[in-house]
């Protein structure tokens, strides 16, 4: 994020309104010093969230874009889903499911990939998994999971054979607190989409019955493979340094 091409747009959106300083102040309820700072670029004086009240009370919105060498950051971010949906793709073909990831489709123009598509033949039931170690926008998360749970029953018979009867949906999410505040901030739209909670699945999954709607936070210990959880506290502890060897007493 550049600070003083920040300031330059923040700027130019007040210009274009006709507004004084003090109007954005009043409308993003803070002080119009704090306004002419960002206008400034000197966003590092301006608390966070005071930013994005000055700029969406301009009508814009506040991205902050996070480089990492070059790349790597999406590869590291990759990792960890990776290795979230294997854990989950695991504990399912351990309860008896048939199990398929990264299963592309394009069905009517609507494209997309299931993280993990699964099969319970006993039951006749289909299990749409997604997998998300981030949380950048809920409406089109529940929006994209919606259409997979509609494509489902014609995705899983095309592709694999497998006749649904009924068709359930598994939102997986790493135990960490950061996500856990961001979907407490959408409860009313997390609460309606995914009555149930991870409490509910795994007695679910051995004996599925009924559609699940179901939003779990799923710990490294559920499972083999550990998964970091992005967001929340993350303890390195440092090698112990030998003791130095005493020297005998002369």
């Amino acid at each position: 994020m550049d600070d003083q091409r920040v300031g330059r747009i923040v700027r130019a959106l007040r210009r274009r309104l006709g507004w004084r300083q003090s109007d954005v102040a009043e409308k993003a309820g803070c002080s119009q010093t704090q306004v002419s700072l960002v206008e400034r670029g000197w966003l590092a004086k301006v608390p966070l969230p005071v930013v994005r009240r000055i700029i969406g009370a301009l009508d814009g919105s506040l991205v902050i874009e996070v480089r990492w060498r070059a790349g790597a950051l999406e590869r590291l971010m990759d990792e960890d889903h990776a290795a979230l949906v294997a854990l989950v793709a695991e504990l399912l073909r351990r309860a008896g499911w048939l199990v398929e990831v990264e299963v592309t489709y394009s069905e009517y123009g609507e494209r997309g990939a299931y993280d993990i598509l699964a099969f319970h033949a006993a039951s006749a039931t289909l299990l749409v998994v997604e997998v998300k170690t981030d949380l950048a926008s809920a409406e089109a998360t529940l929006r994209k999971l919606d259409e997979k749970v509609r494509l489902a029953p014609q995705v899983a018979r095309q592709r694999f054979g497998w006749s649904g009867r009924l068709v359930a949906k598994l939102l997986v999410m790493p135990e960490a607190s950061t996500l856990r505040r961001r979907v407490a901030r959408h409860a009313t739209l997390f609460d309606r989409a995914f009555p149930a909670r991870g409490v509910e699945v795994r007695p679910w999954l051995r004996r599925p019955e009924g559609r699940l709607s179901a939003l779990w936070f799923l710990s490294p210990s559920s499972g083999a493979t550990a998964i970091r959880g992005r967001g929340g506290r993350e303890r390195v502890r440092r090698p112990s340094r030998p003791s130095p060897s005493r020297q005998p007493a002369a």
